[in-house]
C-alpha cells in the first residue's frame, strides 16, 4: 500500500505523471513503473540537479522503490557526462549504485528519532501520569531498548536488473536503540553527542555533533518511515517478543515481493547446488528467479506453478545433506 505519495513536483521545470495517491494498493496485476518524474532545464546538469532533488524529498511510504538508484545515478559523473548505455551498470557497479542514500550512522541516528516519536506517541495516550517520560523512574534505571530493522539497496538492484537478477534471501540491517530521559536531558546508550531538542509523535528535533536535525516520523502497523535532510529510511520494528510459529526456518527462501509461481523446476527430496533455479516468480509482467542460496536438498517446497503468494511467503526450504531433519 501507498501510505503515502508526496513528490514535490509544483516547482518551474517539474512534472509528475503517477497512477497512485496516498492510500493506494499496488497489487501484482500493475506495470513496474507507476509514476514519472520529469525535469525540463536549460542543460543537462541542471535538469539532472533539479530531478535527483525532487526524488531525494520525495515521501514514498509503504512501498519499496527505485529511487535511491535514480538518484544515484543522476548525481553520478559519467551519467552527467552524458556517458550512459546499456552496459552503465557493470562499468559503475549496481550495488553501490543502489545501495541508500542514507549513511549507517544517519540511518541509526533516525531509528533513535523513530524510539522518541513512539515514546512520545506513547505518553500523549497515556490516561495516568501522561506527563512523564515513557519508561522514567524516580531513581537511575536500565536504557530503554528498542530494534529496527533496515533493507538496504538490494531490492533496487534486483528491480534495476529485472529478469538478470536471482533473488535470494538478504539479512536486513539491525539498528539497537538504547535510551533515557533524565532530568537534565537525553541519554543515548554508547553516543555522548546527541542532545533532545524536541519530540511529538511526528517530529523529533536532535542535535549531533553540533547540527541540528530535524526528522519527519510517519507510523503505520509494522513500519515507521523517517524523512529527514540526512536522507530516507523505512523501519520494521521488531517486536520484543516473536511467536517462534511465525518465524521462517533456516533455509528457508521468502517471497520478495506479491506474484504469481509462474514455474517450479524442483521437487521435494532433490538435491541441488548453489545457485541453482528451485522457481520462477512473476510479478509486475516481470520473472525474477529463485534461487538455491547454498548446496543441499530441498527440503520443503510448498508452492505450485500458478499459485499466487504475499511477500514473505514460504517458496521453498533448502536443508543442507548433513541435516538429519
Amino acid at each position: 500500500t501507498a501510505e503515502q505519495f508526496t513528490v514535490p513536483s509544483r516547482r518551474p521545470g517539474l512534472r509528475l505523471d503517477a497512477g497512485v495517491v496516498d492510500g493506494s494498493t499496488i497489487g501484482i496485476f500493475y506495470d513496474p513503473m507507476l509514476a514519472k518524474v520529469i525535469s525540463v532545464a536549460p542543460d543537462r546538469e541542471q535538469a539532472a540537479a533539479a530531478l535527483s532533488a525532487a526524488l531525494a524529498r520525495a515521501r514514498i511510504h509503504g512501498l519499496t522503490t527505485n529511487r535511491d538508484l535514480l538518484v544515484r545515478v543522476l548525481r553520478h559523473p559519467a551519467f552527467l557526462a552524458g556517458q550512459t548505455d546499456t552496459s552503465f551498470f557493470d562499468k559503475h557497479r549496481l550495488d553501490g549504485l543502489a545501495a541508500p542514500l542514507i549513511s549507517d550512522d544517519a540511518a541509526q541516528l533516525a531509528a533513535l528519532a523513530a524510539a522518541l516519536a513512539d515514546a512520545a506517541a506513547r505518553r500523549a495516550s497515556a490516561r495516568v501520569l501522561g506527563a512523564l517520560p515513557s519508561g522514567w523512574r524516580n531513581m537511575p534505571s536500565q536504557f530503554q531498548r528498542k530494534a529496527y530493522e533496515q533493507t538496504g539497496g538490494r531490492a533496487q538492484a534486483q528491480q534495476a536488473q529485472a529478469q538478470q537478477a536471482q533473488v535470494q534471501a538478504h539479512d536486513p540491517t539491525r539498528h539497537e536503540i538504547g535510551y533515557r530521559i533524565e532530568r537534565d536531558g537525553l541519554r543515548v546508550d554508547g553516543r555522548e553527542d546527541v542532545t533532545l531538542v524536541s519530540m511529538t509523535p511526528d517530529m523529533v528535533e536532535l542535535m549531533a555533533d553540533g547540527i541540528l536535525h530535524r526528522f519527519e516520523v510517519a507510523a503505520y502497523p509494522g513500519l515507521v518511515c523517517v524523512d529527514s535532510g540526512l536522507g530516507p529510511v523505512s523501519l520494521w520494528p521488531v517486536p520484543r517478543f516473536t511467536d517462534p510459529a511465525a518465524q521462517a526456518g533456516a533455509g528457508s527462501l521468502l517471497a520478495p515481493m506479491p506474484g504469481t509461481v509462474a514455474r517450479v523446476g524442483v521437487s521435494i527430496g532433490d538435491q541441488v547446488a548453489q545457485g541453482q533455479p528451485l522457481l520462477w516468480l512473476e510479478a509486475m509482467k516481470m520473472e525474477h528467479v529463485i534461487s538455491a542460496p547454498a548446496a543441499g536438498i530441498v527440503a520443503e517446497l510448498p508452492v505450485a506453478a500458478g499459485q499466487q503468494v504475499e511477500v514473505g511467503s514460504v517458496l521453498a526450504v533448502v536443508k543442507p545433506e548433513e541435516d538429519p531433519e
